[in-house]
């Protein structure tokens, strides 16, 4: 008996194909370095608004692209500034699936708080349930939140879990498919023991989920390999896809391949060595070999 409320054809595209997912939500804080990648400097906008429709002229760019499609790409993560906006005149959710078969998620939180015992909590976020039936309404099929983790904390390691999945049945109820993110800062000085106390966590968790509500976990590159193993068979997760967290494409990629059954959902890694200043055909061919080494990567 499933309780799932989504998209079927979309729900199975997740779970069976191959591919990975591209995450092309950076927000607010984080645009000015999306565009500054990009080649675009902060000289080039002097209000949020021509900011954010600089970096939707980026994302729209990316999304239009040959060679992104729904071959090789599962899914898409938007910023709600571009679930907003529209794509050759339909709605960027709309676009992604019926021109692109591309399944179309959405970043919700609101950000980091400071960091209390170790770890970065969400912010609150009063307007989630109204955010979700935009989202419901606009054809969104899954959603996206990120908390971080900067030590082996127990116990801010287990209120990082506890939010996460506290919000994330909130999101089931909406009859959206959670993406969980608690990422383990690859700069942590005891990464290993942060991912063994984040493993427990996560596994008692989804222990407790009901048959018929699904997860998506997104978690950073272990340090051991094979280390989320048991979630990639686990019957309450849809998919484990990981982070590039900071590491180059190439070093991304490497690991990733050591982890079987995991695949990408990678944001600066995948959009390395696009320029606004490239011709289509170069942005093109570069996207797409970016595309096509995190796909490899993806379907060992």
């Amino acid at each position: 008996m499933s309780t799932f409320v989504g998209n079927e054809q979309q729900f199975q595209k997740i779970k069976t194909q191959p591919g990975f997912i591209a995450a092309l939500d950076q927000s607010g804080g984080s645009t000015p370095t999306a565009l500054h990648g990009y080649g675009v400097e902060k000289d080039a906008w002097s209000s949020d608004e021509e900011m954010f429709a600089l970096v939707h002229q980026m994302r729209s760019r990316v999304i239009t692209s040959p060679s992104f499609t729904g071959e090789r790409i599962l899914g898409a993560i938007l910023f709600e500034n571009t679930m907003d906006r529209e794509i050759a005149g339909q709605p960027t959710a709309d676009y992604l699936w019926n021109v692109k078969n591309v399944v179309p998620f959405l970043k919700v939180d609101k950000g980091l708080a400071e960091e209390q015992s170790g770890v970065r909590m969400m912010k609150p976020m009063p307007q989630l349930d109204s955010l979700l039936q935009r989202a419901v309404a606009k054809n969104i099929f899954g959603t996206k939140m990120r908390s971080v983790i900067a030590h082996a904390d127990e116990a801010g390691i287990q209120a990082i879990v506890d939010q996460q999945f506290e919000i994330a049945s909130q999101i089931i109820n909406a009859g959206l498919v959670p993406i969980v993110e608690p990422e383990v800062d690859i700069h942590c000085p005891d990464k290993a023991a942060a991912e063994a106390l984040l493993k427990k966590s996560i596994a008692a968790k989804l222990d407790q989920l009901p048959e018929g509500q699904y997860v998506m976990l997104k978690l950073t590159l272990p340090n051991q390999d094979d280390f989320y193993a048991d979630f990639v068979q686990h019957p309450r997760v849809l998919k484990v896809v990981a982070l590039s967290g900071g590491y180059a494409r190439e070093e991304a990629n490497a690991i990733l391949q050591r982890n079987h059954g995991v695949i990408a959902s990678f944001s600066r890694a995948l959009l390395e060595g696009l320029s606004a200043q490239q011709s289509d055909a170069e942005f093109d061919a570069t996207l797409g070999a970016s595309i096509q080494s995190i796909f490899e990567a993806s379907k060992t």
